[in-house]
C-alpha cells in the first residue's frame, strides 16, 4: 500500500478540542488532582466524531450539527474524566461553547483500508462488533 491517502471514508469529522474552563472544572473537581496538568495534556487524546457526509461541506453546518446536539456531547465529554456525580449543576450550550472548540475536517482518509472497521456499540450488553466495510 502506498503511504499517500488515497481512500476517502464517506464521513467528515469533528474533534471536540477542550479549553480552559474544562481543565479547570478537571482541577476542581478531582480528589487526586494531577500535578501541573497543561491544557496541551488534556488535548494530546481528543475525542473525534464521525458524521454524516452530508455535513462535508462546511465547518457552519459540523457546529450547527454538533449544537444541535450539544448536551449529549457535553455529557460524554464530561463522562471521560468522571461520573455524573461531580459534573457540573447546569449545563447549557453557552456554557459547552466555552469549554469546548468543534474543529471540523471534511476529508477523512483511511490509510489501512485492507483491515476492516470495526463498529462497537458501546450501549450494548454484549461484546458484538459489526463490520462497516
Amino acid at each position: 500500500m502506498s503511504d499517500h491517502p488515497r481512500f476517502v471514508v464517506n464521513r467528515s469529522m469533528v474533534a471536540l478540542v477542550p479549553e480552559q474552563p474544562f481543565l479547570d472544572w478537571i482541577q476542581a473537581v478531582d480528589p487526586q488532582p494531577v500535578p501541573n496538568l497543561t491544557l496541551e495534556q488534556v488535548r494530546e487524546d481528543q475525542s473525534v466524531f464521525l458524521l454524516p457526509d452530508e455535513l462535508a461541506d462546511s465547518h457552519d453546518n459540523a457546529v450547527r450539527w454538533v449544537e444541535k446536539r450539544w448536551q449529549a456531547f457535553f455529557e460524554f465529554m464530561l463522562g471521560e474524566w468522571f461520573d455524573d456525580s461531580a459534573w457540573p449543576e447546569t449545563l447549557s450550550l453557552a456554557m459547552f461553547r466555552t469549554w469546548f472548540s468543534v474543529r471540523f475536517h471534511s476529508m477523512v482518509f483511511d490509510m489501512a483500508p485492507e483491515v476492516p472497521v470495526m463498529h462497537e456499540d458501546w450501549d450494548e450488553d454484549d461484546d458484538a462488533s459489526d463490520v462497516l466495510h
